[in-house]
């Protein structure tokens, strides 16, 4: 059997404060194959950021292990709500930070970006400033930023959010298409049911805090076309939805 890419084993974790601890994840154990998308859905402050901080070592677990298919912790790229370019930088030079902090500034690695910037449409804004784009250019920006590190996760924190709803439509295509192409496994935190539904290959649902898993859901739709609006249409979706919908809103009840 092939070893997972990623896994949570009985992963505990609580914040602390002089007026005592906040569980935030208890006894918490899930997989991620390699190449697979998964998106992770709970009650809001169930623990979800804070499975992100635990995957990229921001946090380590109080009990339980995270452990990768490698003996290291593989290359993250993290894509949070904001893009967080830096405003005085240009699209080209922020997309270089990366690899300028890591001192990696090689031909094959620039001439890796000049191709993404010109694939989805920046090439020609590329010495624009960031608040003359708009909000989804600046998103597919932060990705490519991201890309040319040449990551093997992805760890999305509703990257989507600030978007308005047609853009976050078409951002997502994209940003999901991108990341499909380069084989890499991703897991994105959303509130958006939907977007999860037609994004992701499983979906986890966790419970109230402290975070545990209570579902997991492997999706399979049968589209005419690809990309997110033909997944919205596929004849599955309200059944996976309405699934969701049921476990999330008996929790919230419960809060």
């Amino acid at each position: 059997m092939e070893r997972p890419f990623l896994s949570f084993v009985n992963v505990s974790y609580a914040y602390h404060n002089l007026k005592g601890e906040t569980q935030a994840v208890k006894d918490l154990s899930f997989q991620v194959k390699e190449g697979e998308f998964v998106a992770i859905v709970g009650p809001s402050g169930c623990g979800k950021s804070t499975i992100l901080s635990l995957i990229s070592g921001i946090f380590e677990p109080e009990e339980g292990e995270v452990n990768f298919k490698t003996s290291n912790r593989p290359m993250i790229g993290y894509m949070l709500q904001r893009d967080h370019l830096f405003p005085w930088r240009t699209i080209w030079s922020n997309c270089m930070l990366g690899l300028e902090v890591q001192n990696e500034k090689t031909p094959e690695k620039m001439e890796y970006a000049e191709y993404l910037l010109k694939e989805y449409n920046l090439w020609d804004v590329r010495n624009k400033k960031p608040d003359e784009l708009s909000g989804g250019m600046r998103q597919r920006a932060a990705l490519i930023r991201t890309l040319v590190l040449h990551p093997d996760l992805f760890l999305l924190d509703e990257p989507f959010s600030a978007l308005d709803f047609q853009t976050r439509i078409e951002v997502s295509d994209d940003i999901a298409s991108i990341i499909r192409d380069s084989g890499k496994s991703v897991i994105l935190i959303t509130h958006d049911l939907q977007e999860a539904i037609s994004l992701a290959d499983r979906i986890i649902v966790l419970s109230n805090r402290p975070a545990h898993v209570i579902r997991e859901i492997p999706i399979h739709l049968t589209c005419e076309g690809k990309g997110v609006l033909a997944a919205r249409s596929a004849p599955e979706f309200n059944d996976y939805f309405n699934v969701l919908w049921d476990d999330l809103k008996g929790k919230e009840e419960k809060v």
